[in-house]
């Protein structure tokens, strides 16, 4: 079984796909608001719905949760297999 690992940001992830939060490229505010939506380093997000454009729906700690594409962006992610 093959251990691919793809980093980029949680705007560029496919649907159905899942990843690890690794990092935020922006400000304390930005962390701030994402910790308390429960993204936090560490943590594995599925990607619910992401049409492309417009705001995307993040599956994180059991909760779907909509995010705005810009901040999506900010959200740096390792996809692929973390068996």
């Amino acid at each position: 079984m093959s251990d691919i690992r793809r980093r980029l940001t949680l705007s560029e992830m496919p649907a159905g796909e899942d990843a690890t939060i690794l990092a935020f490229e922006d400000g304390r505010a930005v962390k701030n608001r994402l910790a308390s939506l429960g993204f936090t380093p560490g943590v594995r997000v599925n990607m619910t719905q992401n049409y492309g454009h417009g705001p995307l729906i993040v599956t994180v700690r059991g909760t779907r949760v909509a995010l705005g594409r810009g901040e999506a962006a900010k959200i740096i992610v390792e996809q692929g297999s973390h068996e």
